[in-house]
């Protein structure tokens, strides 16, 4: 079976945390791809900057062009209403019985999993991969993760991946304040940021 990671989010812009998050999780995993699915309508985020789901599409696609690790789906943007991790994981799943997927979380999402909505369901669908950064001590994490086995009975890894202060609301926020987000957002992302004025207002 091939080994595909998921990587989904607002990518409002995406940003090379995001793109460093793939690739660092395809090495760990041994992943043959990694596809990043941008929310539709994101049920955790009344953010009134979120742009409409087109946009936020596009960008990822101008972002990944040229690399053929990575890979953009639209199946949430296509999907009316939220969009549920589990929902999303158990459509791939069955689309694609021939893959097995990881979904790629950051290493906070461990101790929250549990309050998703149908998180059985998740684990049920997937293998969890927890990027973990230096903000919280491994062995904590370790712990997470064995209640987490404990409860769930699914699988879920644990890789390293470097603490980058770095976010897409910071990155908005030098937009709108005419500042260089050169080198934190893909140069082709950037370009259509300022075509389509995004983030200005």
């Amino acid at each position: 079976m091939s080994r595909i990671g998921i990587l989904g989010g607002t990518f409002n812009p995406i940003h090379i945390g995001h793109l460093m998050l793939a690739e660092w999780a395809a090495d760990a995993a041994i992943l043959d791809q990694v596809w990043l699915i941008p929310a539709g309508t994101p049920c955790w985020k009344t953010d009134e900057t979120i742009l409409p789901a087109s946009q936020r599409l596009q960008m990822v696609k101008l972002a990944l062009d040229g690399n053929h690790k990575l890979k953009c789906m639209d199946l949430e943007v296509r999907k009316e209403g939220y969009s549920y991790s589990y929902e999303t994981m158990e459509a791939l799943k069955q689309q694609f019985p021939e893959h097995h997927f990881y979904f790629i979380v950051g290493s906070d999402c461990l101790f929250t999993l549990e309050n998703w909505k149908c998180p059985e369901r998740l684990f049920q669908s997937c293998t969890i991969l927890a990027a973990c950064r230096g903000n919280t001590p491994f062995r904590e994490l370790e712990l997470k993760r064995a209640q987490l086995l404990e409860r769930f009975q699914g699988d879920i890894l644990l890789m390293r991946f470097p603490d980058l202060s770095l976010s897409s609301t910071e990155i908005r926020e030098r937009i709108k304040n005419h500042e260089s987000v050169k080198y934190m957002v893909p140069d082709k992302v950037i370009q259509y940021i300022r075509e389509k004025r995004c983030y200005y207002e």
